[in-house]
C-alpha cells in the first residue's frame, strides 16, 4: 500500500508519482560537456535539447525530479505568457508576442506527441471573468479584457470563443491543455532517457547546488566540471545565483498555493460540468482543474490554487508553508466553482510552491540570457516565470540552448540579464 503525506503536493498522490523509485544522487565529481541545474520542466526541455545537440550531459536537482515548481502548480498548459496576449502585443510588439505564444503551442504538440496515453489532456482552457470577492464593475471591467484579448488573437489566426456556461462567461481557448504536472514531467524524462541513450545523460536527484561559476558546478555531493553550464530554476534563482544582483530588472521569489480535494463520487457529474477543462479567473489570480488520477481510480478530484493578491506582502517569501489567509480563499474558489460548500473532510492536500517573478519594469517577460562568462566556460540562466512556466520555461529553455551552443541571441520577449533592459 502507497502511504501518502497530506502535506506534500495532490499531485503526488497518483500511484505513479507515489511509486516513483528515483534518481540516485551525484556520486562524486563528474565531467561532461553540459550541465543542468534544476530538473522541471526547464531543465529537462534543456537536457534534451542539449543531447539532441551530440552533447553529454549530467543534470542535477536537490530534490526529486518536478519537486519543485514543476510538480506544484496548477497544471495549466496555456498558450502564450504572463501578461494576456494583447497586454504583450501592447508591450512587447506583435511579433515577438505572437512568436512565444507559438512556440508555446509547438512546445504543447511536442508533449503530445511523446507523452504515453492521457497524460496531456488537450480539453482547451476557460478564462472566466469575476470570481471570489469580485463586484458587477470590475467583473465588466474583465469581460471588456476579455473581449480585446479576443480580437488581438483573431487577429493572429490563435483560435479563441467567446462562451458562457454554469461556471461564468469568458473567454475559451480550444488549444490549451491540462496535465498532472509531475506525471508529465516524468514522462518526458523516460522520452528523454529512451531517445538519448543513459550514458549521455547523467541525472541525479538529492544533490544540492552550492555555487555556480563558469566551467563548475559545486554540489553537496562533488562537482560537476562542464564547458557549457544552464541554470533552470524559477522559485529561489535569485538566491542560487547571486550574480544576478544589482542587474535591472530583478527576480525575486513568490509563494503560490493550492489545495486538492478528495476525489468527489457523489458530485462527479457537477464538477466535470462546472470545470470542464482548466479555469482560471479573477485576471488569473485562481485557476483550477479536474483530475481524473491514473487508470482505473474512482471519482475526480478538484485542484485549486490561487489567491496571492489576498495576501501579497506575505507571499514575497521563499518559505512554501502554506498559510490560513489564502487557504481560506482557496477553499472559497473552490466552492464557487464547484457549486456548493466544501466539508471538512473534503480537502485532502494542501501545498505551496516558490516561483520567480520579473519586476514590473520587465512587463512580464521572463528570463533567459547568459550570466557569467569566463575563459572556462558560460553560464546561462532561465527563469522569472511570473507563475505561467509549463510551457514558457521549456521554451525558454530551448532558446537558452542556442544562445550556449550556437551564439542565437533570445528575442525580445526575454530578459537577457547582460543587456540593459531598463525603460
Amino acid at each position: 500500500m502507497i502511504t501518502v503525506d497530506r502535506n506534500a503536493p495532490g499531485w503526488d498522490a497518483d500511484p505513479r508519482v507515489a511509486s516513483w523509485p528515483g534518481l540516485p544522487p551525484l556520486g562524486g565529481d563528474a565531467t561532461a560537456d553540459a550541465c543542468v541545474v534544476g530538473l522541471g520542466g526547464s531543465g529537462l526541455a534543456a537536457v534534451e535539447e542539449l543531447a539532441a545537440r551530440g552533447l553529454t550531459v549530467v543534470g542535477v536537482d536537490a530534490g526529486r525530479v518536478a519537486a519543485g515548481a514543476a510538480g506544484r502548480n496548477g497544471g495549466l498548459l496555456l498558450g502564450g505568457t504572463a501578461p494576456s496576449f494583447h497586454d504583450a502585443v501592447r508591450d512587447w510588439g506583435a511579433e515577438p508576442a505572437a512568436w512565444l505564444y507559438r512556440q508555446t503551442l509547438a512546445e504543447l504538440d511536442h508533449l503530445a506527441e511523446v507523452l504515453p496515453g492521457a497524460v496531456v489532456r488537450r480539453a482547451g482552457s476557460l478564462r472566466l471573468a469575476g470570481g471570489v470577492g469580485v463586484d458587477d464593475d470590475e467583473r465588466a471591467r474583465e469581460l471588456a479584457d476579455c473581449a480585446a484579448q479576443a480580437a488581438a488573437l483573431r487577429e493572429h489566426g490563435i483560435a479563441v470563443e467567446e462562451v458562457s456556461g454554469a461556471a461564468g462567461e469568458g473567454l475559451f481557448l480550444p488549444d490549451d491543455a491540462q496535465a498532472n504536472p509531475v506525471v508529465r514531467h516524468l514522462g518526458v524524462l523516460a522520452h528523454v532517457r529512451r531517445a538519448h541513450g543513459e550514458q549521455r545523460i547523467r541525472l541525479h536527484e538529492g544533490t544540492r547546488v552550492r555555487r555556480v561559476s563558469p566551467g563548475r558546478v559545486e554540489t553537496d555531493r562533488g562537482a560537476v566540471s562542464a564547458g557549457v553550464v544552464l541554470v533552470a530554476v524559477d522559485g529561489r534563482l535569485d538566491v542560487l545565483l547571486p550574480q544576478l544582483g544589482g542587474r535591472a530588472p530583478s527576480v525575486r521569489t513568490a509563494r503560490l498555493q493550492m489545495l486538492a480535494t478528495a476525489p468527489l463520487d457523489d458530485d462527479a457529474a457537477r464538477v466535470r460540468e462546472r470545470v470542464p477543462c482548466g479555469v482560471y479567473e479573477r485576471w488569473g489570480y485562481d485557476y483550477a482543474q479536474v483530475d481524473d488520477g491514473a487508470p482505473g481510480r474512482q471519482g475526480p478530484r478538484l485542484l485549486v490554487g490561487g489567491g496571492r493578491d489576498v495576501d501579497r506582502d506575505a507571499e514575497w517569501t521563499t518559505s512554501t508553508d502554506p498559510t490560513p489567509p489564502v487557504q481560506a480563499h482557496v477553499e472559497r474558489v473552490a466552492e464557487r466553482l464547484l457549486g456548493r460548500p466544501l466539508r471538512p473532510d473534503e480537502v485532502a492536500h494542501r501545498w505551496g510552491a516558490s516561483v520567480g517573478y520579473t519586476a514590473p519594469e520587465a512587463q512580464g517577460r521572463a528570463l533567459c540570457g547568459l550570466v557569467d562568462d569566463g575563459p572556462d566556460g558560460q553560464v546561462a540562466a532561465v527563469g522569472g516565470y511570473c507563475g505561467t512556466g509549463n510551457l514558457v520555461g521549456a521554451v525558454a529553455a530551448r532558446a537558452a540552448v542556442r544562445l550556449l551552443l550556437d551564439g542565437e541571441q533570445p528575442p525580445s520577449c526575454f530578459l537577457t540579464p547582460l543587456r540593459d533592459h531598463g525603460n
